[in-house]
């Protein structure tokens, strides 16, 4: 460039920002040909005021293989309650009662927490009540003491369709409350990992950290989904972002509310994938089902007439493709639901009805085992987990401030040993803790893998 042309250029931008006449600054349009710009603000305006923050601290017991022992702690006059640690957590939350105070917002947020600290958009703040917590949905519900609520609206999921827009609406990394847009990927997913029951709608709408327990709306401000978790091989958002629909959240949250606690349904059967070989010795022209394998006494399914060495190849019209997919199916549905069976027997295709029923499954106080087990309540597992190759026994409840709790004891938890020695059964708990060994510790297997918990 040359030096009049550089000078030039430099007078003009002189003259500009000096504010020399120039073209005057045009406003944005409110309408294109006569038809307005499409904007979510007006409906994020409803919205946004019933979707919270959440944020947790649970007291974490510090494990050490010399501070746990109750002699080296006698010798060196260490404090008998072992060490602890706070860890802190952030989510989101939805208010889906305004009068009641209730909002919704994943397990993998509140469960476990000690403390439960709510914000509002305006800035308020409340403590938390958990009411209830669901972790094979990964749903829970928690109650604040506020008043001028504004909550959203609950859709029928069922009619969302794979091309649907959508929004997210949470706060991500604890910047603030963040909104993000998208559309349905698809419906039903499920098999993404772990163990519960699946059916997301998967979204591309941008989930991260902190969305967790946050709303996933249609276009006209209507909760559709509670999102919960995101595939990524990074860590990151790639466009792959899942939530649980709200037909199943509110029967999740009805039962919460009511009882604490979710009860399901079950047929009472344990199943097993038809590969080619199995099919082959069954004399199967086809792979597609699942192959029942036992019959529980006075289940759902022997009251339908079922019975070993029969084939299931659908429940409702939809096709069984294994396991997985029929326990999926079980849980999902409320208890009491009636559902309709496609097996064959010996070649021979039929249909039968049965209703979804509790599973009756012992249980035993642990106080009645040992006194350093009181507050404990243990279950054989159901015969979905013993399907899915889970063996041990399962802790159902922890009262809170008993030696469990306080050593890290969760309800969910399973004991798989106990001093090193296998545990599989009741009868095999009862029997290893019934020799009274001086010191008790128990192995136990839950989400965050195996781990040691000593009730001395």
């Amino acid at each position: 460039m040359s030096a009049r042309r550089l000078s030039s250029a430099l007078a003009l931008c002189s003259a500009l920002l000096l504010g020399w006449p120039a073209a005057s600054r045009a406003a944005l349009p409110t309408s294109v040909s006569g038809q307005p710009l499409p904007s979510l603000a007006p409906m994020l305006q409803k919205v946004t005021p019933a979707v919270v923050n959440i944020s947790t601290k649970t007291r974490v017991a510090v494990r050490d293989p010399y501070f746990d022992d109750p002699i080296f702690r006698q010798f060196f006059g260490l404090p008998s309650s072992p060490r602890e640690r706070v860890e802190q957590s952030l989510g989101s939350g939805v208010i889906v009662d305004a009068a009641k105070g209730y909002v919704l917002t994943n397990n993998h947020v509140v469960g476990g927490a000690d403390d439960i600290t709510v914000t509002l958009q305006d800035g308020r703040t409340f403590k938390g009540k958990l009411i209830g917590t669901d972790p094979d949905t990964d749903v829970a519900v928690v109650q604040i003491p506020a008043k001028n609520l504004k909550a959203l609206a609950v859709a029928d999921s069922s009619n969302l369709r794979v091309g649907d827009f959508v929004v997210a609406v949470g706060d991500p990394f604890g910047l603030g409350q963040t909104v993000t847009s998208g559309i349905v990927s698809a419906l039903g997913r499920s098999g993404l990992g772990g163990a519960g029951y699946q059916n997301f709608i998967q979204t591309d709408a941008s989930i991260n950290p902190g969305n967790s327990g946050g709303a996933l709306v249609n276009l006209n401000g209507e909760l559709v989904g509670i999102n919960t978790m995101i595939l990524s091989p990074s860590g990151g958002n790639v466009g792959i972002g899942f939530a649980i629909p709200t037909d199943l959240t509110t029967q999740v949250m009805r039962q919460l509310i009511e009882h604490g606690k979710v009860v399901r349904g079950s047929l009472g059967v344990q199943t097993q994938d038809i590969t080619p070989r199995i099919a082959k010795l069954l004399n199967l022209s086809t792979n597609q089902g699942v192959v029942v394998t036992r019959v529980a006494p006075d289940s759902a399914a022997s009251h339908a007439g079922l019975a070993p060495g029969d084939v299931l190849q659908a429940i409702d019209g939809k096709p069984l493709h294994d396991s997985d997919e029929l326990r999926n199916a079980e849980g999902l549905l409320p208890l009491g639901s009636q559902v309709t069976l496609k097996l064959t027997r010996n070649g021979e295709p039929r249909q039968v009805q049965a209703t979804l029923t509790p599973e009756k499954l012992a249980s035993v106080d642990g106080a009645t085992l040992d006194a350093r087990l009181a507050g404990v309540r243990f279950s054989e597992l159901s015969m979905a987990q013993r399907g899915q190759g889970v063996a041990g026994v399962a802790v159902t409840s922890v009262q809170g401030g008993s030696r469990a709790d306080r050593m890290g004891l969760g309800e969910g938890d399973i004991v798989i040993g106990v001093n090193n020695r296998r545990v599989t059964s009741l009868r095999e708990l009862r029997g290893l803790v019934a020799m009274q060994p001086r010191q008790l510790v128990l192995v136990v297997d839950s989400d965050g893998g195996v781990r040691y918990v000593p009730m001395d």
